[in-house]
């Protein structure tokens, strides 16, 4: 499969790194010493179980993904207006359009910013990925995970060999028939660990050591809930308990991206989560009394 990858970062190099060591046609865009080292070395992956370099086309101009089967757009969600140029020249070149950013929202917006809509799919990803030196990316977690939907919902034929491509570099991946409920779900748990870490400004060890701070995070899971509900996902109703026990299970010194983003000073993604939450809570007539303390206390 002839492959875009729009984001150079941890999460974008590393998938566009095993595909293209699969067999795929992966074109990068990547600008200034990124750009530089990928022409000059290819990109370096790590991961716990070995490492290896794969060739990738990388280009700085967006109209190299003219031809593309599938472009995959994998960058912080404050960045998304920049690349929506990128994804519409690769949709308007006949490939589909797969947004793996957190939030609920990515789709949507590509759309408002001229993406065509046929060509924009949801997705989502579960993975820690970072990149390390120009050309160089890794992967931290044991898992890597990538859901693919039609929306706002459904599979078919397109999202099967998306599915498959990614399958065939050793990544899980999954056709979910709800792809919408999917993105629900991750907001649920990450907007609940970010709004809580950055509050604590610390760990979820540390959210987790204070008093109230297993309620804070409940009271945190339940908002976004009950908006996902509203808005008409089909949540479970054991999810809230299933996602607080997952936060309570994960070690303490784990910090979100998030957090990590909040602390350096630079953009974060407090507008697409805990935002999303409160903005869509009052158009839905629901209240987020604390996502809403979030927004106020961390914009």
């Amino acid at each position: 499969m002839r492959i875009g990858i729009i984001g150079a970062g941890g999460v974008g190099a590393y998938y566009g790194g095993m595909l293209a060591q699969a067999g795929h046609e992966v074109r990068l865009l990547a600008r200034g010493e990124s750009l530089a080292a990928l022409r000059e070395r290819g990109l370096e992956v790590r991961t716990p179980e070995g490492h290896f370099t794969a060739r990738v086309e990388a280009a700085s101009d967006p109209a190299a993904l003219r031809g593309v089967e599938l472009a995959v757009v994998a960058v912080k969600g404050y960045s998304l207006d920049a690349v929506a140029p990128a994804a519409r020249a690769a949709a308007e070149g006949g490939g589909a359009v797969l947004p793996l950013l957190n939030g609920v929202e990515a789709s949507h917006r590509l759309a408002e910013l001229g993406v065509p809509v046929g060509a924009v799919l949801g997705g989502a990803t579960y993975i820690s990925a970072a990149r390390v030196a120009p050309g160089v990316v890794e992967r931290r977690s044991s898992f890597q995970r990538v859901l693919v939907g039609e929306l706002p919902a459904g599979t078919s034929p397109r999202v099967d060999a998306i599915v498959a491509a990614f399958r065939s570099a050793g990544v899980e991946s999954e056709a979910s028939p709800d792809i919408r409920l999917e993105l629900w779900r991750k907001l649920t748990f990450l907007a609940a660990i970010s709004a809580a870490c950055g509050l604590v400004r610390g760990d979820i060890g540390s959210v987790r050591a204070r008093p109230l701070g297993s309620e804070l995070v409940a009271r945190l899971v339940g908002e976004t809930a009950a908006v996902a509900r509203a808005r008409g996902a089909a949540l479970p109703p054991e999810e809230e308990a299933r996602v607080t026990a997952l936060i309570a299970g994960l070690p303490g010194p784990m910090k979100p991206s998030f957090l990590l983003d909040l602390l350096a000073g630079g953009p974060n993604e407090l507008e697409i989560l805990s935002g999303a939450v409160s903005r869509l809570g009052a158009a839905a007539g629901l209240p987020t009394p604390v996502h809403d303390v979030a927004v106020t206390v961390l914009s």
